[in-house]
Parts: C-alpha cells; structure tokens; sequence
C-alpha cells in the first residue's frame, strides 16, 4: 500500500492526474471515502491525465457519464445514490466493470461492494485529524498490477504542478 499526504487541493489532483496518465484500458479504480474527502476532485484531474478536456461532473443522479479521452474511454461511476448491487445490474452498467476500451472509475463503490471485481486499484481518502488535510492510499486488489502504484509515484514525483495551473 502506498500513501499520500495532500495539504492542499493541488496536490490531490497531482495525485489524480499521475493516476489518470498510469491507467489501461480494462482498470477498474475503487474511490472510498467520506462525502468531501475528494473523490471527486481526484477523478477530474484523473480525467485529465487520461486527455478528458471539457467539464467531468459528478454522475451523482445519472449514475455513469462516459468522457473521450487521448487513447481510451473514462467510465465514471458515482454510485452513492443506488441502493444496492441490484439496482447497478437492473441498469445494465456492470458491462464497463472492467471497460475493454476504457479505465473505469467508481465513486461509492460499497453502495454496490459485491458487483466491484477483485482486480482493482482501491483507493481510500481520509481526512486527516486537522480536517483539512487528506491521507490517501493506494491498494492493489487482486491481480492489480502493484507495480502501476510505483509508476503513479515516479510520475508524482517528477510532477510539480498540476497542468491546470
């Protein structure tokens, strides 16, 4: 496991956008955490670092929005309005759970814990005991590829600044 401490909001889209540059088409990527710790602003600037340009808005009441990114899909689910696992198959979505052309990332996944597949990146956002800072770790689930975390760290290290800045 890997962790990170963001101070600031720039730092965690750093984070993100490392992460959205490291992913494969087939990546599932498990957000966890409670309501403003970041998932969000994590997946955005992910988005980016995939080639996303245009806004990336939470699909909070339409569950999935699908975003064109420079050589794969960005599949991003916000999963915190569904009931349970069902509703998520009702719908039809868990065919992008893994996406063959395109990286899938999922707000809330507990909401639907036992439709998420077992090779994932987990990711867990934490505030941190002076509320305004973030702890987020990196997990490797399954047959993830741990070594994809080093890449996201080697790529953090050598970024410093955000390209929205």
């Amino acid at each position: 496991m890997y962790s990170y401490d963001c101070k600031t909001e720039k730092q965690t889209q750093r984070l993100g956008f490392c992460l959205g540059a490291c992913l494969r088409p087939g990546d599932v990527v498990l957000l966890s955490g409670e309501m403003g710790a970041g998932k969000s602003v994590l997946t955005r600037a992910a988005a980016r670092g995939m080639g996303v340009s245009g806004p990336v808005p939470s699909p909070t009441f339409t569950i999935l929005n699908i975003h064109e990114g420079r050589e794969m899909k960005l599949y991003h689910f916000d999963l915190y309005r569904l009931e349970d696992a069902d509703a998520l198959y009702e719908m039809g979505l868990e065919e992008y759970i893994p996406a063959a052309d395109g990286a899938s990332l999922i707000e809330w996944p507990q909401m639907a814990w036992e439709a998420m597949p077992q090779d994932a990146l987990e990711i867990m956002l934490h505030y941190a005991q002076d509320g305004l800072a973030r702890r987020i770790e990196l997990e490797p689930r399954g047959a993830f590829d741990g070594a994809r975390i080093e890449e996201i760290v080697k790529m953090l290290e050598d970024c410093h600044e955000y390209p929205d800045d």
